[in-house]
C-alpha cells in the first residue's frame, strides 16, 4: 500500500477585514501519497495560495488538521514550524526569490549549508540538482545574468536541496512566456519524480495543471473536484 504523506481534514481558514469575516477554506479534506504529484487550480482568491501556506507552516488555520508523515504540524511551535520548513518542506513561487549577490550555485547550496550540511557536500549537491534543471553551464552566474526562465530553474533546484518530503510550488511559471513556462514545467515533474518528492503545484496554467498525476480544483474555499490525470 502507498503511504500517505499529507492528510488535510476539515480544514477552516478566515479572516476578518474590518466588520467582515472572509471563508477562505472551508472544510477542505483531502490526502496525497508519498512521490505523487498534485495540481491545484481555480479563480483568484479562491484559497489555493492559502492552501499551499498552511501546509508549508507559513500560515495557521482556525481549525482542522494537516498531517504530514503522520505529524500533525497545526499545533507546532514558530520554532518547530521553522524546523519544519527548512527539513521538511521545499518552496518554489512566482518571483524567484534569489540572492543577488550569489551565484547560481550559491543560492542553492546555502539552505543545505545553513542546515548544517557540510560545505563541500552542500556544493556538491547544489551541482547535481542545476545538472538536472540543465543549468550546468550557469553555475557560477549570479541572477541578474540570468534569464528568468533559469532564475525560476534555479528556485526549482535550491527547492530540493535539503531532501525535503514535499515540494510546494505556488504559481512558478507565472511569470514566464509559454516557451520558458512549458520548460520549467518539465524540468520540475522531472525533478520531483527522479528524487521521489511529493510535489504540489498551484497554477492557472492548464499545460502546467495536466502534467500532475492528480488535480483538485477549489471554489470559493471549496473543494470541489478532483480526478487523476
Amino acid at each position: 500500500m502507498s503511504e500517505v504523506l499529507v492528510r488535510v481534514t476539515n480544514l477552516v481558514k478566515n479572516y476578518v477585514s474590518g466588520a467582515e469575516t472572509l471563508h477562505i477554506l472551508k472544510a477542505v479534506s483531502f490526502e496525497v501519497e508519498r512521490g505523487t504529484s498534485v495540481a491545484v487550480s481555480g479563480q483568484s482568491g479562491s484559497g489555493k495560495s492559502t492552501l499551499l501556506n498552511i501546509l508549508g507552516g507559513l500560515d495557521r488555520c482556525d481549525s482542522g488538521s494537516v498531517e504530514i508523515a503522520g505529524s500533525d504540524i497545526s499545533g507546532l511551535s514558530e520554532s518547530s514550524l521553522s524546523s519544519y520548513r527548512s527539513h521538511r518542506v521545499g518552496f518554489i513561487f512566482q518571483f524567484h526569490y534569489l540572492l543577488k549577490d550569489f551565484t547560481a550555485l550559491e543560492n542553492v547550496m546555502l539552505p543545505a549549508y545553513i542546515a548544517g550540511i557540510k560545505k563541500k557536500a552542500a556544493l556538491e549537491k547544489a551541482r547535481v540538482l542545476l545538472s538536472d534543471v540543465k543549468l550546468d553551464d550557469r553555475l557560477h552566474h549570479f541572477p541578474s545574468q540570468l534569464s528568468g526562465g533559469e532564475r525560476q530553474r534555479v528556485a526549482v533546484a535550491r527547492s530540493m536541496v535539503n531532501d525535503p518530503d514535499i515540494i510546494l510550488a505556488d504559481e512558478p511559471t507565472g511569470n514566464l512566456d509559454p516557451h520558458n513556462s512549458a520548460l520549467v514545467a518539465e524540468l520540475l515533474y522531472a525533478s520531483a519524480e527522479k528524487w521521489g518528492k511529493t510535489l504540489m503545484v498551484v497554477t492557472h496554467d492548464e499545460q502546467v495543471a495536466r502534467r500532475a498525476l492528480y488535480r483538485y480544483t477549489l471554489d470559493n474555499g471549496v473543494l470541489v473536484t478532483w480526478y487523476e490525470g
